[in-house]
């Protein structure tokens, strides 16, 4: 098979598998209204749905601990192997989710299970991420990194479309009555068939040719943990990244689609169906950017367009916000697309580079470790946690746009950090670790 035939066939298979762990994960917070009527007592609306996002965030503060343990396999066994592991993890827990009796039937085992479950899924995609943007990045060739791994950077926001388009079309054909009692589950269960399929693509696959050259060299690493994280120096870099680049970018994500999306519910008050169709038509219209500037860093640079994203946002966001309320009664679905279309635009600028950029900040033999922990620490814990911090803030001032000072304060951070420390990258060559390409 040709190369370039090749790296199209890897960069369907990671894409695919990766964009289904993504729906696995987030179908949970784009159902997170109903979920909370399903796993908790009744009570306090406000409550219930913050407890709701509290076990959505639990998915995310155990991701940096799947970086380090798939990491670590990754490193040491391969990269195929480790993102097998990850996907069926995911399809599992989220299946078993579809399956969870409600509150009304256990009692408080219920939540319980529930936060088991989404513990596993964060495990599973503190892994997944790290190795796919790595096995993609070590089949491409120097000069075409950005381009290549940006197909992996739209399965994120690929991963919650399809997650909207499944929940809207479920909706539809139940109806909203039948949806709430039960058809809220069809989407997880969904999930058993996407993964088999994606399993049988990955299988297939052989191991990254970088990383079979490192491994056959005798050249890759015994204890990726310690190498990556065993120094000061390394710690230096570590934070570096997360504060210069990961910590921005995932506050910039988050706030442009799912604090979209729940500001637009819990807020305004827009209509389900209509929140849904209006963040899924802004992500659709969004998703060729995540190549548009992944493409565009391989020319002008990664960090460029990362600082740029950040900046734009920071200084954006209050006056999108103000705008979306505007246009928020009467509803002007067209208008309040647009405004979530220009931060979908900002998500673009700061997620397209960054695989691209993560690999290259890292050696070969440690790469999947090293760059799995500050993206999974930014994604996971920065990222994560907002919609919770934002909505808990907005209940606790009452002004509906304190909620948008976290990500604000964020997203300036790492364009100060990342302007004055991060290096560029994007004209290192990776394939010289190995003697070439």
């Amino acid at each position: 098979m040709s190369e370039d035939k090749t790296i199209w066939k890897v960069i369907a298979a990671s894409s695919t598998g990766t964009m289904i762990e993504w729906y696995d994960f987030y179908i949970f917070g784009s159902l997170a209204t109903i979920i909370s009527t399903q796993f908790f007592p009744a009570g306090n609306p406000t409550a219930n749905f913050l407890k709701t996002l509290a076990t959505f965030a639990v998915g995310f503060a155990v991701r940096p601990f799947g970086a380090l343990v798939f990491g670590r396999i990754g490193d040491l066994v391969g990269r195929k192997f480790a993102f097998l592991v990850t996907l069926l993890i995911m399809g599992g827990s989220t299946a078993a989710i579809g399956f969870l009796p409600g509150y009304t039937r256990i009692g408080i085992f219920a939540p319980i299970i529930l936060v088991l479950l989404r513990l596993l899924q964060g495990l599973a995609l503190g892994g997944e991420y790290g190795g796919a943007a790595v096995y993609v990045a070590e089949h491409a060739p120097d000069g075409k990194r950005g381009y290549y791994t940006s197909f992996i950077q739209t399965t994120a926001t690929l991963g919650l479309f399809v997650s909207l388009v499944v929940i809207l079309a479920t909706r539809y054909a139940l109806g909203e009555d039948a949806f709430k009692v039960w058809g809220w589950r069809i989407p997880f269960l969904v999930s058993i068939i996407l993964v088999g399929m994606s399993y049988y693509i990955r299988i297939r696959l052989k191991e990254s040719p970088l990383f079979t050259r490192l491994k056959d060299a005798g050249n890759s690493s015994t204890a990726p943990v310690r190498d990556s994280f065993g120094t000061w120096s390394a710690w230096k870099i570590f934070f570096l990244v997360l504060f210069g680049a990961t910590a921005g970018q995932a506050v910039v994500w988050y706030t442009g689609q799912f604090y979209a999306l729940f500001f637009l519910q819990t807020v305004l008050k827009v209509p389900l169906a209509t929140a849904y169709m209006i963040v899924a038509v802004a992500l659709l219209l969004g998703a060729p950017l995540f190549i548009v500037f992944g493409s565009l860093s391989d020319r002008i640079g990664r960090k460029r367009i990362m600082m740029a994203g950040n900046l734009l946002a920071a200084i954006s966001y209050y006056p999108i916000y103000h705008a979306m309320k505007s246009f928020s009664d009467p509803i002007n679905p067209v208008i309040l697309t647009l405004l979530v279309f220009i931060q979908v635009i900002f998500v673009t600028m700061v997620y397209g580079p960054i695989a691209a950029f993560l690999v290259e900040a890292f050696p070969a033999k440690i790469r999947y470790t090293s760059m799995s922990l500050p993206y999974h620490f930014g994604n996971g814990w920065f990222g994560g946690f907002l919609p919770l911090i934002a909505t808990a803030v907005v209940a606790k001032t009452g002004n509906i746009y304190a909620g948008l000072i976290y990500p604000i304060s964020v997203a300036l951070l790492t364009f100060i950090v990342g302007s004055i420390y991060l290096k560029e990258s994007h004209t290192l060559r990776i394939w010289d670790e190995v003697g070439g390409r």
